[in-house]
């Protein structure tokens, strides 16, 4: 890891970022593919595969919540890491990540009971229709089991992207991947198991990923370890991460409370097939979106560590690579996308009438994706500085200010009600990346000479 401390420290911006980014990048897309898979398998199914496709997808919100609180821990947690390590401080560090464990297991423990007791009523409220609750419990009954595996993979996975180690965060989802797709077909179609074959699938998939990356950072390969000695939580080290992590935990269940709010609206206008529809957008979406979260994660232990080691120029030009290759990237799916709907809504259903819906349904909903680049290397910037109150600011006025009202608005000022639905979501992202910009502007300005006043007074001290 002294490698890794000299090459966040002094390696070129590009290069560096390229180095990191790669393998998050893949990393994501592979991670993608955990959520997708099982869709892709179960829109397939013989005979009630729309109907069970749209069942697993009335989940995805909860799945959104249990992920959710793996990142309010760890997305603050990490960078917390970085800048304790661009000072030198690494016991802090290890009692930071020790810490985060610790309370994902009591996190975890509390998630499983209340997922096994109110599943069904939960599912209900978030979508559920009498038509697709049996697949939805049979799915969620038995993922609730694995909600430790999801937890401590994702949560300490961030600890290993935020050394530098992107090349094992990318094998630890790629092996929980592949282990994903070989077990997909077998336990759905093989042992006849539908929805619940795809959830077993994905939790022994989940599960295999986690030990992969507890032994990692138990191991001498790595510079953080985690030590029993550390396991204990020490709430000033511990509450500040929660802060941090916040934002994202609040942009993630957030994703769950917009759901219920968009499968609601949606089966109050056009039914099951625009619910559906509306769990291929999502997917869409991810597709979409975790490539540039990617990115962004790759340049989060750069801005950190530097930031902590108050470099001012590295994170400066860090940001700027970050902001041009997140833009290009999302021009680039946002062409794609308005060019082939109907490629991108084919992959998940091979209903004609639910393809057709869903092309033009896709059109509106990632209308302004070709600028959302801003948002995330704003976000992410935000979060790898330690600024909390900016990055919780902008993920509420996206999600809450923004969002949730215009998905009851829409629907009143457009004729075609359900096509005011799926339109809240471009103009509430238009709204945010402008508010984002602007706040971003003056906020880093002022991280960034607050850190060379900080200079110029130890110099003047020495």
């Amino acid at each position: 890891m002294s490698d890794n401390k000299e090459m966040l420290d002094t390696a070129p911006i590009g290069k560096l970022l390229f180095k990191l980014a790669v393998p998050t990048v893949v990393a994501q897309l592979i991670n993608m593919l955990y959520n997708i898979v099982d869709r892709i398998y179960i829109g397939h199914i013989s005979g009630d595969g729309s109907l069970a496709l749209t069942g697993v997808g009335v989940c995805m919100p909860i799945i959104m919540i249990i992920s959710a609180f793996a990142a309010l821990i760890a997305s603050g947690g990490a960078p917390k890491a970085s800048i304790c390590m661009g000072k030198g401080d690494n016991n802090s560090a290890e009692k930071i990540m020790g810490g985060c464990f610790s309370l994902q297991i009591i996190i975890s423990i509390v998630l499983t009971a209340v997922l096994l007791v109110w599943n069904k009523d939960l599912l209900l409220m978030f979508g559920a229709s009498k038509n697709t609750i049996g697949y939805a419990t049979d799915y969620m009954n038995i993922y609730a089991i694995g909600t430790v595996f999801v937890q401590l993979t994702l949560g300490m996975g961030a600890f290993v992207t935020a050394q530098g180690y992107t090349k094992i965060s990318m094998i630890t989802v790629l092996i929980g991947a592949v282990s994903n797709i070989i077990l997909d077909p077998v336990f759905i179609f093989g042992f006849n198991m539908g929805v619940k074959g795809a959830a077993l699938a994905t939790i022994l998939s989940q599960a295999i990923s986690c030990i992969w990356v507890l032994c990692f950072l138990c191991s001498k390969r790595t510079y953080l370890k985690l030590k029993r000695q550390n396991l204990r939580i020490d709430a000033k080290l511990i509450f500040p991460c929660i802060a941090l992590g916040t934002a994202t935990f609040i942009m993630q269940s957030s994703e769950s409370v917009i759901s219920v709010c968009f499968n609601s609206s949606l089966l109050k206008y056009g039914g099951d097939i625009a619910v559906g529809a509306m769990t291929i957008l999502t997917s869409v979406m991810q597709f979409a979106m975790l490539p540039m979260q990617g990115i962004a994660q790759g340049a989060q232990p750069i801005l950190s560590y530097n930031y902590g080691a108050k470099n001012t120029e590295r994170v400066k030009k860090t940001f700027r690579l970050l902001l041009i290759s997140c833009l290009t990237y999302s021009f680039i799916i946002w062409g794609a996308i308005m060019l082939l709907p109907q490629m991108f809504a084919g992959i998940f259903t091979p209903d004609g009438a639910l393809i057709e819906f869903t092309a033009k349904a896709l059109r509106i909903y990632c209308g302004v994706m070709c600028i959302f680049g801003i948002q995330i290397a704003c976000q992410m910037t935000f979060v790898s500085i330690g600024n909390a109150p900016c990055s919780i600011i902008v993920a509420i006025v996206r999600k809450f200010v923004l969002l949730l009202p215009l998905i009851y608005l829409m629907p009143q000022l457009i004729t075609d009600k359900t096509k005011g639905v799926y339109t809240a979501e471009p103009v509430a992202d238009l709204i945010a990346v402008t508010f984002t910009a602007i706040l971003f502007t003056i906020q880093f300005k002022k991280a960034l000479k607050s850190l060379m006043l900080e200079n110029a007074t130890e110099l003047t001290h020495d």
